[in-house]
């Protein structure tokens, strides 16, 4: 193998490694939940899923299942929690 190879496959090693490196701006992906399969996606810090609980919520367990997986590779302001109040309610207040 040429050296230039094993140099980059090395690299890419370290890299793989330093996930600090890395923020994902732009992601869109397939959920197989327990019930269905979701759509879920995130584009300039805000996500989107299509199951029932997102529509209320603005958050899901799809959703925070992908957060855990990636991470700190999501910027801050694209964090999403189950502990924000439902908009229904922030309405009515």
């Amino acid at each position: 193998m040429h050296s230039s190879v094993i140099g980059k496959i090395e690299k890419a090693n370290r890299y793989a490694h330093e996930t600090d490196r890395i923020t994902i701006d732009r992601l869109s992906l397939t959920f197989r939940g327990d019930n269905d399969t979701h759509r879920v996606s995130l584009e300039s810090d805000h996500w989107k899923c299509n199951c029932h609980y997102f529509e209320s919520w603005d958050s899901c367990a799809h959703i925070l299942a992908i957060q855990k997986i990636l991470g700190g590779m999501i910027p801050e302001t694209a964090e999403a929690s189950l502990f924000q109040a439902a908009p229904e309610a922030v309405a009515a207040s």
